[in-house]
């Protein structure tokens, strides 16, 4: 099963725990934090941790526009929580002069859930996987909505109980796959395997 190589972005974030995940479904893992590893991977996984200081860090070490290019030439990409929203196209309640790697059409709003001490957990029913998630939910964001006129976007997971019921937490469109929550965290690696399997599909 070790056949492709997935990178985690190793600028900031819970990186450990993604690779830790990447490996127990087969894959090889790379900490990525230069564009020469970049060049070594077949698919990326975006960590959770704090969406400005990603994109800052990523500005800092030269790595924006690489990722940017890489996406945009349809390498896969995952990004969990942080990492959903520096694949999403639009951004509210973004930071001045926030940037996104971007390539998925949706807008999501930054800490929708609220401040760390409103961070919950809860079962997720996603599509293509057998039986509920355990969502871990800290600082999360959520998709607003769909861009309007978007092609392809799937809606995977949406919120089932509470006051954010209904709200979007799991997308996918195309190679990329994003969600507000942190299956890394929390010893179930199939939200992983769906996409060690989207990067396998891609090489």
């Amino acid at each position: 099963m070790n056949d492709v190589t997935i990178g985690v972005l190793a600028l900031q974030g819970d990186v450990r725990e993604h690779t830790a995940a990447l490996e127990a479904v087969g894959a090889r893992t790379l900490a990525v934090r230069r564009a020469s590893e970049l060049d070594a991977v077949d698919g990326l996984v975006i960590p959770g941790g704090e969406s400005t200081a990603m994109w800052k860090l990523a500005v800092a070490f030269d790595m924006f526009d690489p990722i940017r290019k890489r996406l945009a030439d349809g390498m896969p990409a995952y990004g969990s929580c942080a990492g959903m929203i520096m694949l999403a196209d639009h951004v509210l309640d973004a930071a001045e002069g926030q940037l996104t790697f971007g390539g998925i059409s949706i807008t999501v709003r930054r800490n929708a859930f609220g401040r760390q001490v409103d961070s919950f957990e809860g079962p997720i029913s996603f599509t293509g996987i057998d039986g509920e998630l355990h969502g871990v939910f800290i600082r999360a964001p959520w998709v607003e909505s769909v861009d309007e006129g978007a092609d392809g976007v799937e809606v995977l997971a949406r919120v089932s109980g509470g006051p954010a019921t209904g709200r979007i937490v799991a997308v996918r469109q195309g190679n990329l796959l994003a969600t507000s929550f942190h299956p890394e965290l929390t010893g179930d690696h199939r939200v992983h395997g769906v996409f060690a399997d989207l990067v396998r599909a891609a090489r």
